[in-house]
């Protein structure tokens, strides 16, 4: 009920093709697809008594109220009534409790008042007087029960009893199977009769007398000769016609209750509706389980078998079987830690102490506290030594049958752990420190010497575990194996069980090995480190199994027991490799493909699933025609993944877009996979790079293309523009140079010509003056006075003459436009005198020079040069002429 999530009553159990179970549950339709359970109601809520697969439809029938459920695309299942096929018949309160597929294609429903047969169109009704408790074909013929009386055939809608069956009359026909080419007829409370067609016959077997005394409900057949009854009031009878042999499934083999309201076979699958649940059995399976119900047993810590019987060590003390009875051994109350035959003796090492034991006594052997383990010393004869809780003893059986004990001193913390390297050198297991190689003295009475080892690549110390496998000294320690090396005298990996990491290994003999994955689905191992191997991972197993305290004891070559919480579990080695080497795996179902937000229809084509809604995706799958299967899945895609999964919820987080290839298989317990089944899916791109988006980004860049060359263009023109201006202005800078070039020839030849004429100026007013001074040198020689002075006059006029300065003022403003204009602007006071001895000296004309032109001495112009300095109020440091020139 706290798995499948319904009402406690399931009515009738029904099974399709491929595995799936369907139930008729008080509270809907039960449907388990090999993983999960879903609930399905009628529109109505009604309680459904009856359920049958037939094809791809599912019938049921409910209160006034049958029809059947088909699934949809989606996987999910929906409802279709039929009850308003039925014409001119009115319901009487009536409840369908069995559908049953005629051979001739109809769909029979039975309710206590009525049959209903459906051909597919139309709704046939057979309307008898008395009660109907079930039917069945036989012979060709319909046979329906008549609650207490008899049996009947139906003939034109119409009941007929059946001859000579005066038996069955007043008793309450439950349930009818053909067996054996009769009819098997089960009665409520008076067991199963044979009808071969003609006469009625008690059921000869003693399992009769069990019917009757539980109140037979169910019957099927089971396969191999083999029949099934479910009782009301101690579960499942498994009968072997065979043998005569039967077993019983009921509250202590573990049902949840002991009522069978209804039982099917599918392969050697039995499933059970109970008053309480539902029971899924199987059949002819390798492992059995005990459980003890009752809490007495306990946890079981050791099993050994002794003269033929099979003896438990748990946390409560020692118990045995005696046939099917489990009983206790008294006075050994308390935990035991092992259970060992030694010497043709059973021994206990128990929290007390050490004890031999037999079904009736439980004799003290040593009173040391807390056997943990006794292991033989080799090469010597019945000499054994014991870990116990204070160190170690030494156990030698003398050959009168005595056991002489003592403990062996040097030694005194606790060994839960032993094993051998040579007959004097053993190594120890210490519950929390670690492990230690002991030297024993050749008595085996002291130690010789304790070998610790340490550093930082030693094995951790904690809860370390010592084994001799194959003469190699082996370490368990926080999952990693370690072997010691005996030539460096060190501890280093041992590769050979590089595979087995964070595995314990419970039992090993010379071929094989059992290891059990303790911390994570504790399922167990069966290899021979080569090619062999094989899971356990039955369900039950694996929850039962006690952590670090598991253990295997293997009794002989077909049979090992394994120790539980509860009980123990017996395995079939044979039966268990017989059923793997024949077993067909199914390929498993895909049964719901669903995104963040949406369920796909799963139909073979590709499911596209939008980018927004796959950060989550999540695959369902089952094999519901397999008992707890474990799954292999591969992924391919732009992400691969590719591992093993327990169940069938499979979940991918935030795989990139692309397109998808999911394969799963069913893994068998050797790890072989069956035929995949695929599902091909696609994640949608982002928006950003769906189609839509990359039609814009292209017109985007084929607009930013023209965007583009319209800048560049732009740029080109601007740059054309820029370069043609650039060219221009040095076109002009050239010109405006050739210009200032020529400007500056013209003015280089107007100062050469200005130049040349002050010059011939000076030239011609110096000879003038030389001549007037030689007139005036030589005035005595001339007679005419008159002529003299008109000589004088003459050259006097050539010396002042204005021509001569306006030529040169000409030429000089040419060079120095506004030089005069500046000049009388600053120094309004110059005379004409001092502008031309201002524009000699600009001319940087020496005193010398500028003598003849102003046609005075030379002291005459120092005199005039200090006389403009006054004027132009310099000082006497100053530079009067480079004044001027920068003027």
């Amino acid at each position: 009920m706290s798995e499948y999530k319904g009402a406690s009553k399931n009515w009738d159990v029904s099974v399709n093709e491929n595995g799936e179970l369907f139930a008729a549950n008080n509270q809907g339709l039960l449907h388990f697809n090999g993983e999960q359970w879903t609930l399905n109601k009628l529109p109505n809520n009604t309680i459904i008594r009856s359920v049958e697969c037939i094809g791809d439809r599912v019938y049921t029938g409910s209160y006034e109220e049958f029809g059947y459920w088909i699934k949809n695309g989606y996987g999910k299942l929906e409802y279709n009534s039929l009850t308003h096929l039925i014409q001119n018949h009115v319901f009487t309160s009536e409840e369908f409790w069995e559908i049953f597929p005629s051979m001739d294609g109809k769909v029979l429903f039975r309710s206590f008042s009525a049959i209903y047969a459906y051909n597919g169109e139309e709704i046939q009704v057979v309307d008898p007087p008395h009660v109907v408790s079930d039917f069945i074909e036989f012979q060709g013929k319909l046979i329906v029960a008549g609650g207490t009386l008899g049996l009947f055939e139906v003939k034109d809608n119409t009941l007929k009893p059946l001859p000579i069956q005066d038996r069955l009359l007043g008793k309450t026909v439950t349930d009818m199977v053909v067996f054996n080419d009769k009819l098997l007829v089960g009665t409520k409370l008076n067991g199963c009769f044979l009808f071969d067609g003609h006469n009625v016959e008690p059921w000869a077997n003693r399992i009769n007398e069990e019917l009757k005394q539980h109140q037979l409900n169910k019957i099927a057949l089971l396969g191999k000769g083999q029949l099934g009854f479910g009782s009301i009031k101690n579960g499942m009878y498994l009968y072997d016609t065979n043998t005569g042999q039967f077993r019983v499934l009921n509250r202590e083999s573990g049902l949840e209750n002991n009522t069978v309201l209804s039982l099917l076979l599918f392969k050697d699958q039995l499933w059970l509706g109970l008053d309480n649940g539902i029971a899924r059995v199987r059949l002819n399976n390798p492992i059995t389980y005990y459980t003890d119900y009752s809490g007495t047993l306990g946890m079981v810590y050791d099993v050994a078998w002794y003269k033929g019987k099979l003896f438990l060590g748990s946390n409560t003390g020692v118990f045995y079987f005696d046939g099917n009875q489990l009983k206790f051994v008294e006075g050994s109350q308390d935990h035991v830690w092992e259970l060992v035959v030694l010497e043709g003796e059973l021994l206990c090492g128990h929290n007390t102490g050490t004890y031999k034991v037999t079904e009736n006594s439980f004799e003290e052997l040593s009173s040391a506290a807390g056997g943990y383990q006794l292991i033989k010393v080799p090469d010597q004869v019945a000499t054994y030594v014991q870990g116990t809780y204070n160190g170690l003893f030494k156990f030698v059986k003398t050959p009168g049958g005595e056991w002489n004990i003592h403990k062996i001193d040097g030694l005194d913390f606790p060994v839960k752990q032993l094993c051998f390297e040579t007959p004097n050198i053993v190594w120890a297991a210490h519950p929390y420190k670690g492990y230690y190689r002991i030297h024993f003295d050749e008595g085996y009475d002291k130690i010789a010497r304790i070998q610790e080892f340490q550093g930082p690549e030693v094995p951790s110390a904690f809860n370390a575990k010592v084994y001799n496998i194959k003469n190699h000294i082996v370490v368990n320690s926080e999952g990693k194996w370690y072997r010691y090396n005996p030539i460096d005298d060190s501890i280093i990996p041992f590769t050979e069980f590089k595979d087995y990491e964070n595995k314990e290994l419970l039992f090993f003999d010379d071929t094989y090995y059992w290891f059990v994955d303790a911390a994570n689905d504790k399922a167990i191992i069966h290899t021979d480190l080569k090619k062999d191997s094989l899971v356990i991972a039955d369900v039950p197993l694996r929850e039962r199994l006690a952590p670090d305290s598991q253990n295997v004891i293997k009794i002989n070559d077909s049979t090992a027991y394994i120790t539980l919480t509860d009980g123990f579990a017996k395995i079939n080695d044979l039966k268990l490799r017989s059923e793997w080497t024949e077993e067909v795996l199914p390929s498993p179902d895909l049964v719901v493909f669903r995104d963040q937000k949406n369920r796909h229809m799963i139909n073979g084509e590709t499911i596209l699933v939008p980018n927004r809604y796959s950060q989550s995706l999540s695959i369902e799958v089952a094999a519901p025609s397999y008992m707890a299967p474990n799954y292999y899945f591969e992924l391919d895609g732009p992400k691969t993944y590719s591992e093993y999964a327990e169940n069938g919820f499979i979940n991918f987080q935030n795989l990139p877009f692309g397109d998808y290839t999911f394969r799963v298989y069913t893994a068998g317990m050797d790890n072989t996979l069956s035929s995949p089944s695929v599902l091909r899916f696609q994640v949608a791109p982002p928006w950003y790079l769906s189609w839509y988006s990359m039609l814009l980004y292209f017109a985007l860049a084929v607009g930013l293309v023209f965007m583009v060359r319209a800048y560049n263009r732009r740029k080109l023109v601007r740059k054309q523009a820029e370069i043609q201006a650039q060219m221009e202005k040095e076109q002009q800078e050239r010109m405006a140079k050739l210009e200032k070039e020529e400007l500056a020839n013209e003015v280089r030849l107007k100062q050469n010509e200005l130049a040349s004429t002050t010059l011939n100026i000076a030239k011609k007013n110096e000879m003038i003056l030389e001549l007037k001074n030689m007139l005036l040198v030589n005035k005595d020689k001339f007679s005419n006075s008159q002529r003299y002075r008109s000589f004088i006059k003459k050259l006097n006029n050539s010396i002042e003459d204005t021509e001569d300065w306006k030529r040169f003022e000409v030429n000089f403003k040419e060079l120095h436009d506004d030089f005069f204009e500046r000049l009388l602007k600053a120094y309004p006071t110059l005379t004409p005198k001092d502008l031309k001895l201002c524009a000699y000296l600009k001319m940087n004309l020496s005193t010398k020079e500028i003598a003849p032109l102003m046609a005075i001495s030379v002291r005459g112009v120092e005199i005039h040069r200090y006389r403009l300095r006054k004027k132009l109020d310099m000082d006497s440091s100053d530079n009067l002429s480079n004044f001027l020139i920068t003027f």
